[in-house]
């Protein structure tokens, strides 16, 4: 036979309190706030308030003797999540990855926001969002910009889009407008930024060589001077994983027939 429960709890100064007045306890702190707290917040309450010494497995139990039991969340997944697997890439417009970065504005002390989107072929940044928010209608914005800078229309072959888990690329419109391109959607597992790997390098490249060279002092200053990085890195910035090529450079060779890189796996 297990322990018999004794009915009663301690309070701090030891003195003994019934179950029953316990529960009396619990419609009360109910009553009294108005909201439907869940056992582990009226443990609390009884704790601080009541002096009880009592933990939460308790307090389920006699909240359960009452009916008052929150009933548990169901989480609903409003699309159906196509988790991103390895894939060989051998060409540009076939993997492109996604992301948001932020910076800081000194002289505001504000946040600024950047979506921009990678061919993880090129390493070209084929478009971005720079803006005080960054919202799923920037991100539609950036996503169908890159499709038509690199000439792509709905029906032909296009890149899959491999995003993290972020609201701007889990909402209805980011999902509607991959829908009306027929494009696949990739979300990486959570904890896993190496299955996003160039766009995090980028943004590692961006902090280091743009965002910690200045310090802003309003968004004006951000809009003058991250456009100017973002020039350089595409038409400039010379890569050794793309024969030290410039992204754009890279990417027109490529189109020509030039140049041939070597498959990557991403």
């Amino acid at each position: 036979m297990g322990r018999k429960i004794p009915g009663y709890s301690l309070t701090k100064t030891a003195e003994k309190v019934s179950d029953e007045k316990i529960k009396e306890y619990l419609l009360e702190l109910i009553a009294g706030d108005g909201l439907p707290y869940g056992y582990k917040k009226l443990t609390w309450s009884l704790k601080e308030d009541y002096n009880l010494l009592i933990d939460h497995k308790k307090v389920y139990r006699l909240c359960k003797a009452l009916a008052i039991l929150r009933p548990q969340r169901k989480i609903y997944f409003k699309h159906p999540r196509k988790i991103a697997k390895i894939n060989k890439v051998t060409g540009s417009n076939q993997l492109w990855q996604m992301d948001l970065k932020y910076g800081y504005i000194a002289g505001t002390g504000q946040f600024f926001f950047q979506i921009s989107i990678i061919d993880v072929f090129d390493r070209a940044i084929i478009s971005y969002h720079l803006g005080l928010s960054a919202k799923a209608k920037d991100a539609c914005r950036v996503l169908e910009t890159a499709l038509r800078r690199r000439g792509l229309e709905p029906g032909m072959k296009l890149p899959i889009v491999r995003t993290d888990n972020g609201p701007q690329f889990t909402a209805k419109q980011f999902e509607k407008l991959c829908a009306k391109w027929r494009i696949k959607h990739e979300r990486i597992p959570v904890k896993t930024p190496n299955m996003n790997a160039y766009i995090e390098s980028f943004h590692a490249i961006l902090e280091d060589e743009c965002y910690r060279r200045h310090e802003f002092q309003d968004f004006t200053e951000v809009y003058q001077e991250v456009p100017k990085y973002m020039d350089y890195y595409n038409n400039k910035r010379r890569h050794s994983s793309i024969n030290y090529k410039a992204p754009n450079e890279f990417y027109r060779l490529e189109l020509e027939g030039l140049i041939k890189a070597t498959a990557l796996v991403a």
